[in-house]
């Protein structure tokens, strides 16, 4: 029963370990992709109004029916960067600044599978010293019970912590790791 326990433990800490690398691989580049894109698309938008500003230029130096064609142009091209920019002030309200959020997440449930892990191992190790003293004292009652309420203190005290490897997994952090609602809109 102890061994099945252990090893669904495993499990669900591999499975964690797997989604935060996971995540970390793809959600830093996905976040520089969209960064350089941002920033492409606001260099378009420069262009774009440097050629705004060009077209009104010359058309100032045209005969009246041109100069009106020119400048009904560069107002609707314009419009069209104020599109742009819109454009642009959204992927980075909706994404990039979403994206760079969950990366300080990421990371911090990277320390806690850490913590995690210490606290497991820790644990496994009173485990293999208690069954040693068992084996070497069968029938030494008082020295098993005296240490395995020693080892019992000691868990207690850092389940009262709020990093502690069983809380931790109970309190369901594959749950709260996936990705929040907001980044679905």
């Amino acid at each position: 029963m102890l061994r099945r326990s252990l090893e669904n433990r495993d499990a669900q800490t591999r499975q964690l370990q797997d989604a935060v690398t996971n995540v970390e691989k793809h959600f830093g580049e996905l976040c520089q992709i969209f960064a350089a894109y941002v920033r492409k698309t606001a260099r378009l938008r420069d262009k774009a109004d440097l050629l705004v500003n060009e077209i009104s230029v010359y058309a100032s130096t045209e005969t009246p029916n041109l100069k009106e064609g020119l400048k009904n142009f560069a107002d609707e091209f314009a419009k069209l960067q104020d599109y742009r920019q819109a454009e642009v002030e959204r992927l980075e309200a909706k994404v990039v600044e979403p994206l760079k959020a969950y990366g300080t997440i990421v990371k911090m449930k990277r320390d806690d599978l850490k913590a995690t892990l210490t606290a497991r191992n820790r644990e496994a190790k009173q485990l293999t010293q208690l069954e040693r003293t068992r084996q070497r004292n069968p029938s030494d009652r008082h020295v098993i019970v005296s240490f395995a309420f020693w080892s019992l203190k000691k868990c207690f005290v850092r389940l009262l912590l709020p990093s502690s490897a069983r809380n931790y997994m109970r309190s369901g952090s594959l749950g709260a790791f996936e990705v929040p609602q907001h980044l679905h809109s």
